[in-house]
């Protein structure tokens, strides 16, 4: 089995798991035999809040990466039912055996097409995630190659790794083997450069935390740096190729950055597309505006004349980005520019999706930041 670096109940159990499916065959990856045989994937520092998605630095043939698992359902999901419903005795049953590629590929569209909306380019996804599912690269895929890659589609930060596998913010897929997956190692997993144990996150109140995390962040240049990234990742996923994806969980513990930093997201679970989730909000009972929340920023309102929330976000993806930044950017910020970066951040901040030609004031609003942080650091070390 895989060896700890930090032993635990919690880390006994995900690749166990994937250890006897892949040993009767049920699963395969990449990564199951560095798992399950020669022992060359390490599991280390346990990064995670929660026992049922678990988190954790790792080593794989000497090379760092971070390895996750979701493991279960959640106890108490958002509005009563989970975007992805992880449920063991389940896990591993599709595709069965005598599936043809053929009707592997047609169940994959159809599972884009609910969860991404009809757009037009989805076989070239299908193409892409073949590609990816082919994980000992030998021209095709195994029904445990097929189980592994279904397990995944149906979590989100997965697919959206691989959409925009080729942006600079997202962390590239190292492996596979089943619903385990490792990605590429980020030096700093927290946007104020400092994490602790969740442990001990509880009994720490949430004004010293903030002290803490403005003590512990980098110089200014470096933040304008990570902040530029983090207004291109919202670029990224804002009417991307496959549609546009929501951000439902904009805190600095879900960002981080490497040593050069730029940014990387190290938890984009709760980034969803626009299309699952309005299906999933939409017509649900609810008494005030607050039973229509998913996650912690993906707000919609409660129509009172029917007691259901309607389906359209009220905050777009830059707004809570901005509102992420505020504090971050202001402190420390050179008294130059400080007084037009806090009319632009607070203009950024106002950004509603149902105002006229917010599209057109999204794109502007953004541009006018990357621009006036690019001008101040563009002919410092940390450009």
């Amino acid at each position: 089995m895989a060896r700890s670096l930090c032993p635990g109940a919690w880390l006994r159990k995900p690749y166990y798991l994937q250890c006897d499916k892949y040993k009767t065959g049920v699963i395969d990856g990449p990564a199951c035999n560095s798992l399950c045989v020669t022992e060359s994937l390490y599991f280390g520092k346990c990064l995670s809040t929660k026992p049922n998605n678990q988190m954790y630095l790792g080593i794989w043939d000497n090379l760092p990466g971070v390895v996750k698992c979701q493991m279960e359902q959640a106890l108490h999901p958002d509005f009563g039912t989970e975007l992805e419903p992880r449920k063991e005795i389940v896990l591993f049953d599709k595709p069965t055996r005598g599936t043809t590629v053929q009707k592997f590929k047609e169940m994959v569209y159809s599972l884009f097409k609910a969860k991404l909306g009809d757009q037009g380019n989805l076989s070239e996804l299908v193409n892409l995630i073949l590609t990816v599912a082919d994980g000992d690269k030998d021209g095709q895929v195994s029904l445990g190659e097929a189980k592994s890659a279904w397990a995944l589609l149906q979590l989100n930060e997965f697919l959206l790794m691989v959409i925009l596998q080729d942006k600079e913010h997202t962390p590239k897929l190292m492996g596979f083997c089943g619903d385990l997956y490792v990605m590429e190692s980020i030096e700093y997993t927290s946007l104020y450069g400092i994490s602790l144990p969740w442990v001990i996150e509880l009994f720490i109140p949430s004004g010293f935390r903030r002290s803490m995390d403005q003590l512990f962040t980098p110089s200014w240049p470096r933040k304008a740096k990570i902040a530029i990234g983090l207004l291109e990742f919202v670029e990224d996923v804002f009417h991307g190729p496959y549609g546009n994806f929501l951000m439902c969980d904009t805190s600095a513990k879900n960002l981080g950055y490497n040593d050069k930093y730029d940014l990387k997201m190290v938890d984009m679970r709760k980034i969803v597309p626009e299309t699952n989730l309005k299906e999933l909000i939409k017509d649900r009972h609810c008494e005030s505006d607050l039973d229509c929340v998913y996650g912690t920023d993906c707000r919609t309102s409660c129509d009172q004349s029917t007691m259901k929330c309607t389906s359209e976000v009220i905050q777009p993806n830059l707004a809570k980005a901005c509102q992420l930044l505020k504090d971050y950017l202001l402190l420390g910020a050179p008294s130059e520019i400080r007084e037009e970066l806090e009319k632009q951040l607070y203009s950024c901040i106002a950004l509603k999706v149902t105002a006229n030609q917010m599209e057109m004031e999204h794109s502007l609003i953004l541009n006018n930041l990357k621009t006036l942080l690019w001008k101040k650091i563009s002919y410092t070390n940390d450009s």
